[in-house]
Order: structure tokens, then sequence, then C-alpha cells
């Protein structure tokens, strides 16, 4: 998912998003200027699982 799906996903601001892919709480891939998360990934932030 692009930065912007994955934040209406997650219904959470940009920023924020920003800020759980630095620090590693979600784990996404650097694709050009964004980034790319499996949607799998993101079900697995909201469950609130370690991985």
């Amino acid at each position: 998912m692009t930065t912007q799906e994955a934040c209406r996903y997650l219904r959470i601001s940009r920023p924020t998003y920003m800020k759980y892919l630095y620090s590693g709480r979600i784990k996404g891939t650097k694709a050009g200027r964004g980034w790319k998360v499996l949607k799998s990934e993101l079900d697995r932030f909201l469950k609130g699982e370690n991985g």
C-alpha cells in the first residue's frame, strides 16, 4: 500500500504514519520517493502485535 492508502486504512495522519515507519513500529520498504507497506503488516500493527 502507498503512504496515502495506508494512512486512510489506519485512520491516522501522514506525520504519525511516518513516525511509526521511522521508529520501526510499522515495517515498510522505501520505494522511490515513497514507502510501500503490506496490508498484512498494517493488520499486524492494528492488532498490537510485535514482529
